[in-house]
């Protein structure tokens, strides 16, 4: 039998390569199993278990006052639309917002300004110094703002939410953060990627990975004895825990130099005996596949994962041994290995691709020996079991279509992470050998569409009762009485129960579009016939201005996706829509068509 020098060096490697993945696929399956007793017990005894609560246990909990934290930095292109949205979304009535940015980053505070003149429950934070510094320094000053305010206003706030520029946040996620809250010190909500195409790789693999890990691995890190890790998002902290950790970190809350600050509060609060609990992945009452969870999206490029990544690597696991070791009880030690074996794991699962893309090629699979080809055989049944299992939980989240793409994303994966993890490695000893502090290597964010966001607004009846334009009790006579096909707002209008003005101030709210009050003179003529007269007529807009490629237009109706389809077939231009009423609109019309 005759091998060549590339196959010498397979079989050399193949059973080390196969003894180090079987021991990582046992390691895994020790999950799986505790994962599925987990699942059994809830199962068998549904009785017995109070979480995840039902709707009428999170309606009588108890409210608390809850600050939501937001850092920024160079985020004046989402900061608006994500404060805005969440406004518009969440149901809970006693929460502020309080965004942090810098002195020498005006647009962000201009975004954010623009924001808090409208909703006074919304705070620009800023930090003393110019920025960047790291999101936990952001984060450190944002509370010292949230302290001066209650200085002021003698009101305090029960917990702090974190959230990213980016966030979707779940109309319901208060209410359960608050439900929580009641019990634990430290709550984390799951957090997942938006869906994607199936050909969007890099995203796709955020898909896999958040449905896997926040489905299985999270649920059972409390069950085999180990800590909750924040994840930067969706997390509620205690104030009494905020305080435990400010006194023992000279009123550090979020260590400035960390790179992975949020996943050190978790295993800093484990350590000083503060509960915690992660909420299970469970469908809102609106039902469907719509979860309680916060959406956002990922880095979609090679370039931008790789840079995400190899902050993880470098924080979770490199700096994360530095600074804590592996000291602690059996529990927190075995979820330390896990949560840095990635280090070891990422480069033979790329290996172990190899090989076994090799072998079948070459058909060398037929030339090994009967205890080699045992031992591979394993590693393969535990692979298949792996991959099968995440296809579960991603189906359930993003369709069974999306999760056949599992194992195509799981090489891609394999090739990502393992590109991170050598980067992380060199970047972290190249700063070691230098004794330079570490990088922190910022994320660029972005934020859906306005048609991805109308899926979770408040309705127009909800928001009206919010804001005390109606009371609830005309409105329950409004939605009896109004005739079939009848809108609410117009019927409450027509009714004399509601000023026209202030139905456009609902609609502007949960619709995500501002209010326009324009002067015909002030409106160019090209402009204003920038679209076509019978466009103009059939879907009631009327541009009035452009600017930085975008065209700006008015119209007493909020934007469909049919509209915004037929307007575009005549502009190359960005479309944005601001709302007037239909006075203001007519007025508009017989001044400049």
């Amino acid at each position: 039998m005759v091998f060549s020098q590339v196959d010498r060096v397979v079989l050399a490697i193949l059973a080390p390569l196969a003894t180090a993945i079987l021991i990582s696929g046992l390691d895994d399956l020790v999950v799986d199993l505790a994962w599925g007793w987990t699942w059994l017990k809830s199962a068998l005894r549904p009785a017995a278990s109070v979480f995840p609560p039902g709707p009428r246990q999170l309606e009588n909990a108890p409210q608390q006052r809850i600050a939501i934290f937001v850092p920024l930095w160079h985020e004046h292109q989402v900061a608006g639309r994500m404060l805005e949205h969440n406004l518009a979304a969440i149901r809970y009535p006693d929460y502020h917002f309080f965004a942090g940015c810098y002195p020498n980053d005006v647009e962000t505070q201009q975004a954010v300004q623009a924001v808090a003149e409208r909703f006074p429950h919304v705070h620009l934070a800023l930090c003393p110094h110019p920025g960047p510094t790291s999101k936990a320094d952001c984060l450190n000053w944002i509370y010292q703002h949230l302290l001066l305010l209650e200085e002021r206003s003698g009101e305090v706030f029960d917990i702090v939410v974190i959230h990213d520029a980016e966030d979707l946040v779940h109309p319901e996620e208060l209410r359960w953060i608050n439900y929580y809250a009641a019990r634990y010190d430290f709550v984390q909500t799951p957090v997942l990627a938006l869906a994607t195409p199936l050909r969007k790789l890099t995203h796709g693999v955020y898909c896999d990975e958040f449905a896997e890990n926040h489905s299985r691995d999270m649920m059972v890190r409390a069950v085999l004895g180990g800590f909750v890790p924040s994840c930067g998002v969706g997390t509620g902290y205690r104030r009494d825990a905020l305080e435990r950790l400010a006194r023992a970190s000279s009123n550090r809350l979020f260590e400035p130099e960390a790179l992975t600050e949020d996943y050190e509060n978790g295993l800093r609060l484990f350590r000083l005996g503060c509960s915690q609990a992660f909420v299970p992945i469970s469908k809102s009452s609106s039902g469907g596949r719509d979860f309680v969870v916060t959406r956002e999206f990922f880095p979609a490029s090679w370039n931008a994962a790789l840079r995400q990544r190899t902050r993880w690597v470098t924080g979770i696991a490199l700096q994360g041994w530095q600074r804590f070791g592996w000291s602690g009880k059996p529990g927190e030690v075995y979820w330390l290995w896990r949560d840095r074996k990635g280090l070891i794991a990422n480069p033979l699962s790329l290996a172990a691709n190899l090989v076994f893309v090799y072998g079948a090629a070459t058909a060398m699979w037929m030339r090994v020996t009967p205890w080699q080809a045992r031992l591979a055989m394993a590693t393969l049944a535990l692979q298949i079991i792996r991959t099968g299992l995440r296809m579960l939980c991603v189906g359930r989240i993003y369709g069974w279509v999306f999760a056949l793409g599992v194992p195509v994303r799981a090489v891609y994966a394999n090739m990502l992470n393992t590109a991170a993890t050598v980067q992380a490695v060199a970047r972290y000893t190249w700063a070691r050998v230098r004794g330079q502090p570490l990088k922190w290597l910022k994320t660029e964010h972005a934020y859906p569409v306005r048609a991805a966001l109308l899926a979770q607004k408040r309705k127009l009846g909800e928001i009206l009762v919010s804001t005390g334009a109606v009371p609830a009790a005309e409105l329950a006579s409004a939605l009896a009485e109004r005739t079939p096909g009848m809108r609410l707002g117009e019927y409450l209008v027509d009714s004399g129960r509601l000023p026209i003005e202030e139905l456009y101030q609902a609609l502007s709210f949960q619709q995500g579009l501002p209010l326009a009050r324009i002067e015909p003179e002030s409106v160019p003529w090209p402009v204003a016939h920038a679209l076509p007269e019978h466009a103009v007529r059939q879907w009631q807009v009327l541009p009035f201005r452009v600017a930085e490629q975008n065209l700006f237009v008015v119209s007493p109706e909020a934007p469909g996706p049919e509209m915004t389809r037929a307007l575009k077939a005549f502009t190359s231009l960005e479309i944005r829509f601001h709302l007037v009423t239909p006075a203001e609109f007519e007025r508009l019309s017989k001044a400049l068509i």
